[in-house]
């Protein structure tokens, strides 16, 4: 994995119910700030994204927001961040923070979150790039998520190998310390023909 300077963080656009997820959204964003990593998030000011970018920024850190148009009006634009890119479609977002990134945090979210780290998980299974993945949480909030990668192991619709390109941590250090240590056979291309 090439060395770590932009960090892709995927997470809700809604606070959420737990305050610990805004907490743990802070404690991201200030960490970012305090290794000197960028962030590379939605664009948004409110939820988790809102408050990931708020720490990073209050630490000094460098931020680039990505937002399609349409979203403007939904996910309130954060005024602050140094580069604020405009897209199109979700497509161009999702593939504007992949090529910006060299290693991703999936924080409690939905389903805009899910289907983030899904694709950028199955990117590297793929070998489209050699980039980890690492879910952070301090609440098991992943731990259905875990269970259900597990179920696909066990049923045969998972390889191990596969399984193994989601990293998890509990907490912001620990999970750049995750990804700063991640190498690239640990997200090498897994799929091949003896893969059926």
């Amino acid at each position: 994995m090439p060395e770590l300077h932009a960090v892709g963080v995927f997470c809700g656009s809604s606070p959420g119910h737990d305050p610990r997820h805004l907490v743990l959204a802070r404690e991201v964003g200030a960490a970012l700030a305090h290794r000197g990593l960028g962030l590379v998030y939605g664009g948004g000011q409110v939820g988790l994204m809102g408050a990931v970018a708020d720490a990073c920024l209050d630490g000094a850190g460098t931020v680039v927001g990505v937002i399609p148009k349409a979203l403007f009006a939904h996910e309130v634009v954060h005024p602050g961040v140094q580069e604020l890119v405009e897209v199109a479609t979700m497509h161009e977002r999702k593939a504007l923070m992949y090529d910006r990134s060299n290693g991703f945090l999936a924080l409690p979210g939905g389903l805009g979150t899910l289907d983030e780290l899904c694709e950028v998980a199955t990117w590297a299974q793929l070998g489209l790039h050699a980039k980890a993945l690492v879910l952070v949480d301090v609440d098991g909030f992943w731990d259905p998520f875990v269970q259900m990668l597990d179920r696909m192991v066990e049923s045969g619709f998972l390889l191990p190998r596969n399984r193994s390109l989601i990293l998890r941590a509990g907490g912001a250090d620990e999970a750049l310390d995750v990804l700063a240590a991640a190498r690239p056979e640990d997200v090498a291309p897994a799929i091949g023909p003896d893969d059926r």
